[in-house]
């Protein structure tokens, strides 16, 4: 019998940049190519420890002076709806959820620039054309699903989730949606009908992208019970975010080299 011996992946980092999030911070981050017959096996793998899909790259935030940023998830079988939650699903029971192969059309790119306009308008997707957005949603190695949540009478798209799915659960990688319904709470009832996919799939997990204790952008995910956050290489409940207040200390963060050494890569296979 034949062995080959896996070729590890190669990390790089990113040139810093002004974070997003925290006001007179810098972000940096830590990536590698998703590629090869191996790339949903390391998918599968790195999401486990923190990274993030962006297309054929899987990242995760490396910053020289901050650990800030830390990925969440919903451990499933411990949410528990609140009143408000249970409100946002009775509101959306005029929609109608659709799961189809990652193919961009323009019907989703112009609800998807109607909601950059309207949410994020000097973000660095600003200026995302057509052919870009095809991108963003069609060049991926992995399995993956685009859900359209149309209305059921006009069939209208109202919300658009391009989701990833791994081996314990499933993973948001990008949702935008109507931003003319703004009491209909689209992106809460996007994360609630993703538990219930869950749920019917059998998945422990929901993976929301990341959560930055005191950022207002990402206070939403805390507002959901069973979460989780990845910190110092753990998973663990979410606590106050100022809990954290060490994060935020440019002593928090490890040198690039250790940070890449103690990432764990699938196992190889026996092959041929």
């Amino acid at each position: 019998m034949r062995h080959t011996l896996p070729i590890a992946p190669q990390f790089y980092v990113t040139a810093p940049q002004p974070c997003p999030y925290l006001e007179g911070r810098m972000e940096r981050k830590l990536f590698t190519a998703l590629q090869g017959d191996t790339a949903t096996r390391l998918n599968d793998s790195l999401s486990k420890q923190g990274f993030r899909r962006s297309q054929n790259v899987l990242y995760r935030p490396s910053c020289s002076e901050c650990s800030a940023c830390m990925s969440a998830r919903i451990r499933v079988a411990d949410f528990v709806p609140t009143k408000s939650q249970k409100r946002v699903r009775n509101r959306n029971t005029n929609l109608s959820r659709r799961a189809t192969s990652p193919w961009a059309t323009e019907a989703q790119y112009d609800l998807f620039r109607r909601y950059l306009d309207s949410r994020h308008a000097s973000g660095g997707m600003a200026d995302m054309d057509m052919f870009e957005f095809a991108a963003m949603v069609e060049e991926t190695p992995i399995r993956s699903r685009l859900i359209e949540y149309t209305d059921k009478e006009t069939e209208d798209l109202r919300a658009v989730c391009l989701t990833d799915i791994l081996d314990d659960g499933l993973s948001l990688v990008y949702s935008f949606f109507d931003p003319d319904f703004e009491r209909s709470s689209l992106g809460t009832f996007i994360i609630l009908d993703h538990i219930a996919i869950a749920i019917d799939l059998g998945l422990p997990y929901v993976y929301l992208g990341y959560w930055v204790p005191g950022s207002p952008k990402m206070d939403y995910k805390s507002k959901f019970s069973g979460l989780e956050v990845y910190h110092n290489r753990e998973w663990a409940p979410i606590r106050e975010p100022s809990d954290y207040d060490s994060a935020l200390h440019p002593l928090s963060t490890d040198p690039i080299a250790e940070q890449v050494a103690r990432i764990s890569l699938p196992d190889s296979r026996p092959t041929g």
